[in-house]
């Protein structure tokens, strides 16, 4: 479960910071952490929903295409993108409509429409995460990872209260979801640390190629199929956002 990921990776990045002796960020760290911690929440919410009814090969790519946002929110702050990453942009958005075309056409099952626009949210979510924690970043690191979790676990605490949801996990899956929980603390560390060295604009995109890995793992390990149309989609996808950070 979300909520008891986040829980575990705000456990941990407390005990880090308590370790470290880190003081207390400013105002505005603060605020803009809450801020990412709301927007990645919806996110990770979405993008979760999004694999359990559609096609995790198709829902990954178009989650990612959500770096358009941090890219232009950096271009609007003086950030200035070269003709190659501009044309990955373009390619990243034709990717996006080719993987959700056949989806959409013909006797397409309605959990695959849904996952279509999930995966939009999760990508609406995610680039306002990336472009909100690159406010934080520069303040702490450590305590923008802490308090987007605290923010993300207020939000999802009484959805799964007004749910119903069951808190009750197997020792198994428990270790699962706190290992979960780890990789993605360490996973958003490194990204506020790398904002703070480089380009949003940049940073953003580089950090959008996770889907490679998720793609691999559903060819693999989970054996998806994708029709012709998808294929292309997914491959310009890709090929949009290895451009945007290849034409840095």
């Amino acid at each position: 479960m979300l909520l008891v990921q986040q829980a575990a990776g705000a456990a941990i990045a407390t005990a880090v910071i308590l370790a470290a002796g880190e003081g207390a960020p400013n105002d505005r760290a603060i605020v803009f952490s809450v801020l990412a911690g709301i927007a990645g929440a919806i996110a990770l919410g979405a993008f979760y929903r999004a694999l359990a009814v559609g096609t995790m090969s198709i829902v990954a790519p178009i989650s990612a295409s959500g770096v358009t946002l941090p890219v232009a929110v950096g271009i609007a702050g003086g950030d200035r993108p070269s003709a190659l990453q501009a044309a990955g942009l373009a390619v990243t958005v034709l990717g996006v409509l080719l993987a959700s075309r056949e989806v959409h056409e013909g006797e397409a099952p309605e959990g695959a429409r849904r996952s279509i626009g999930l995966a939009l949210i999760a990508a609406v979510g995610f680039g306002a995460y990336f472009s909100l924690s690159d406010q934080a970043a520069d303040e702490s690191v450590l305590w923008l990872v802490l308090i987007a979790r605290i923010a993300a676990i207020a939000v999802l605490t009484p959805i799964v209260l007004a749910a119903r949801t069951s808190l009750r996990l197997s020792p198994r899956d428990g270790r699962a979801l706190v290992f979960v929980g780890a990789v993605d603390l360490a996973a958003t560390g490194l990204y506020g640390l790398a904002n703070t060295e480089g380009l949003l604009s940049i940073v953003a995109v580089v950090g959008a190629l996770y889907p490679v890995a998720t793609v691999l793992l559903a060819r693999f390990v989970l054996h998806e199929r994708l029709r012709g149309a998808q294929t292309a989609g997914v491959v310009l996808a890709f090929t949009g956002v290895a451009a945007v950070a290849a034409g840095g």
